[in-house]
């Protein structure tokens, strides 16, 4: 990973106008300090007091503006950026069905490793640190996040594309090269974390639900899937099972480990008591559920019952874009139009979704915080616009930072401790290389061939 920053070994005092650490709603420090050694964060706190507590060869980097830990998005199939503006105005079904699978089933490896590239700049400059995948050739998609010098928790998708024959269960294939593919890089540079992406219950038969979901409690890993994204899309799976989604996958075992559900939109009373005693974790994606007109998930009552949910953005191909920021202001909006209520979602509690509760949905509560032993994953975000004024008091910068600062103020990010966007420049990936070779490979794979 290209470095631009602090560099060297010893700590590092990142000192800014603000630190909004988000270990929990609300918290901020107005000035604040941030200590970094080894790649993880150190001591937070007021200037004053760590400047007393330091050594005296603590060396000091001024920020100008606020430090928070990078966002990280829940869900997403970021080398879609290949597919990005394709099957506009379909319904979720017609759209994977009769555009994108087509199209993914002709991707090779170096496509993948492109398209992550060109998405992994994308996130970083919006201030995304790390991300949950579910797509193919995890292989690339690993590689692209590495040269990037971002985070990521890989999840390789169990589908059936077009074309595609086996032998047996079809998913016995794509289980055994997940696993081999948790064996060799789960850990890596301690910014890669394999899970396994069973797609969703109405792609993949409940017996190979169950393969997947065993394989990946053995190993303690995610289990990362689409569900109850649309109103009839399992109306097969409870006919054929006598029972709702939830209700069946957990009475077969499939959610007694590390569950991640995406999307999570259309549930009953049933299934959110299902979720709440199995300890299901929701990625909520409010913007691509709005755009094809899904549904709005009930996050506010999944709140309430204790569920953890993080916020995604889903793919560049039904969003259309990868800025958590906006995620963050529709989650409180889309709240709030559901419950009918202004309070439902306070900007402290939609700003949590994209740091500290995105971390615990994955399972990884160090992320999404600066507090002592996190890794330094961070991000500076411009106060001296418009968007910051008048600033009164503490509670009133988070306010202005979820309904009117935006991805465009975000200055310079760090990824354990090293810099990866400079000025607002990602300074690890040759971004005019890669639009190059993401426009030319989706014109190869929009033509059929």
């Amino acid at each position: 990973m290209t470095a631009a920053g602090p560099g060297g070994t010893g700590t590092v005092r990142f000192v800014a106008d603000a630190v909004v650490p988000c270990d929990a709603p609300g918290s901020v420090l107005r000035p604040g300090a941030v200590e970094v050694a080894g790649g993880r964060v150190a001591a937070v706190g007021p200037v004053s007091a760590l400047r007393e507590q330091g050594a005296d060869d603590v060396r000091e980097v001024v920020v100008s503006g606020a430090l928070l830990p990078g966002l990280v998005n829940t869900h997403c199939h970021s080398p879609m950026t290949l597919f990005r503006g394709t099957g506009e105005n379909l319904p979720l079904l017609r759209w994977l069905q009769e555009v994108l699978w087509p199209r993914e089933a002709r991707l090779e490896a170096d496509d993948v490793y492109w398209g992550m590239t060109l998405a992994a700049a994308e996130l970083l400059c919006f201030g995304v640190t790390t991300t949950c995948e579910m797509y193919f050739h995890e292989d690339a998609v690993a590689d692209a996040v590495l040269a990037a010098g971002t985070r990521c928790v890989i999840t390789p998708a169990v589908l059936q594309l077009p074309g595609a024959e086996a032998d047996g269960p079809w998913w016995s294939a794509s289980l055994a090269a997940i696993a081999d593919f948790h064996d060799r890089r789960h850990g890596e540079d301690g910014r890669i974390e394999v899970g396994f992406g069973p797609h969703a219950a109405w792609t993949v038969p409940l017996p190979g639900l169950i393969e997947v979901a065993e394989e990946a409690q053995r190993r303690d890993a995610l289990f990362h899937l689409h569900l109850a994204e649309t109103s009839d899309e399992d109306a097969a799976f409870v006919a054929e099972h006598g029972g709702s989604v939830p209700r069946v996958l957990a009475d077969n075992g499939v959610l007694d480990g590390r569950v991640l559900a995406a999307h999570s939109i259309w549930l009953s009373d049933e299934d959110l008591d299902v979720y709440a005693a199995h300890d299901v974790a929701v990625a909520h994606c409010p913007q691509s559920n709005a755009k094809l007109a899904s549904g709005m998930a009930p996050v506010a009552e999944l709140l309430r019952r204790g569920v953890r949910v993080g916020l995604g953005t889903d793919g560049p191909a039904s969003n259309n874009d990868l800025d958590l920021w906006e995620e963050v202001r529709l989650a409180a909006m889309v709240a709030r139009l559901r419950e009918r209520d202004a309070a439902a979602l306070p900007a402290a509690a939609a700003l949590d979704l994209a740091t500290r509760g995105a971390g615990a949905a994955l399972g990884s509560p160090g992320l999404g915080v600066l507090a002592p032993g996190s890794p330094a994953d961070m991000i500076a975000v411009r106060l001296d616009d418009p968007a910051f004024v008048p600033l009164l008091d503490d509670a009133m910068l988070v306010e202005h930072l979820v309904w009117s600062a935006s991805s465009r103020l975000v200055t310079d990010v760090w990824v354990a401790g090293e810099r990866v966007v400079e000025a607002g420049r990602c300074v690890t990936v040759d971004v005019e290389r890669a639009r190059a070779e993401v426009d030319a490979r989706a014109r190869r794979l929009a033509t059929p061939g």
